[in-house]
């Protein structure tokens, strides 16, 4: 499976209902897991941006969907990357010739 790295801001709303946060990345995980993929890591941080989360899924249509559907919510708005792992670049790299 592919990983994503999302960074994400609370929105007003997701301020406004900031007691609610670790229900809501139950919520998440669940999604993500509905969806086939699974979440690696979720994180709340200081600074830019406000959680980090790393996902797996099978496909970037699937975690476009994901991300769709979880900022629709309106409590966050985000930034999604792809990512690669040792194992990915290498293969990358190895194709250089």
């Amino acid at each position: 499976m592919a990983k994503y790295v999302t960074l994400a801001n609370w929105t007003d709303q997701g301020v406004k209902d900031a007691s609610q946060t670790v229900d809501r990345a139950a919520s998440f995980k669940e999604l993500v897991g509905k969806m086939g993929g699974s979440v690696d890591t979720l994180l709340w941080t200081m600074g830019r941006y406000d959680i980090v989360a790393v996902i797996d899924a099978p496909s970037d249509e699937v975690a476009s969907a994901i991300v769709l559907k979880v900022s629709g919510l309106g409590n966050i708005r985000g930034e999604t990357l792809r990512a690669f792992t040792a194992d990915d670049v290498a293969g990358i790299v190895g194709k250089l010739g």
